[in-house]
């Protein structure tokens, strides 16, 4: 059995990064709420929120856990040929709630969604505090890719990703490396491994090692107004 957390009180601590489990990996508490300061202190030790609509909600702190630095991306010829040719756009941050929803649609050999409606709501209130953030992908104006994520300090959290069309949530990385890099941030958490993700370049990191980098990252300065500059 995991702990249960305080529904009513946000402040109520998370227990320590050691007593995750093993199976399933890195789960570590239950309950609580979605409230901003939940969510972002979570982060800010290396926890997220993970669950379906009929389970409580559930706090993740895996081992190992899948990172990758903004220069370090791999970016393969096949998607620099995509990039070159210029025939999408990207933006940040214009279309956040249409990203989000996407990312929510039940996949191909995927039963239901992780991105509830509570999540949703949860992740649209990060995103109207500035915490929360999407690049779009668009071909025309019509949206064929993106992800989004959560900012703190120099650490970008990485949640979700979609593609509409061919390499487009790759694009939609690519960009976000380059704008990260250009800011300063020094590491993307990819929260856990994917076949996708190695083709970029993610690698692992252990738990402990991951915290301490957040314990130092996410209280470095970053461009944090660069956001709203684009």
């Amino acid at each position: 059995m995991v702990p249960w957390l305080d529904v009513d009180n946000d402040l109520d601590p998370f227990p320590s990064l050691h007593c995750a489990l093993e199976e399933p990996n890195g789960l570590l508490a239950a309950g609580g709420s979605l409230r901003p300061e939940r969510l972002l202190n979570a982060y800010q030790q290396g926890i997220f929120p993970w669950f379906e609509d009929d389970q409580p909600i559930l706090w993740w702190s895996p081992n190992p856990r899948m990172v990758l630095k903004p220069n370090e991306i791999h970016i393969s010829r096949s998607l620099k040929k995509t990039i070159n040719k210029d025939i999408y756009t990207c933006t940040i941050d214009n279309a956040f709630n249409d990203v989000i929803l996407a990312c929510s649609e039940t996949r191909h050999q995927q039963h239901g969604t992780w991105i509830t409606a509570s999540m949703i709501d949860a992740y649209n209130a990060l995103f109207k505090l500035g915490h929360a953030h999407s690049i779009e992908v668009w071909s025309d104006d019509l949206l064929v890719g993106g992800l989004y994520g959560i900012s703190i300090g120099q650490v970008f959290f990485g949640e979700s990703m979609f593609s509409r069309q061919s390499d487009t949530s790759k694009v939609a990385f690519a960009y976000l490396c380059q704008q990260l890099e250009q800011w300063n941030y020094q590491l993307i958490d990819c929260q856990v491994a994917s076949p996708h993700l190695v083709s970029l370049g993610a690698s692992t990191m252990s738990r402990i090692e991951f915290s301490q980098k957040l314990n130092t990252l996410c209280s470095k300065h970053c461009a944090t107004m660069a956001w709203q500059t684009i």
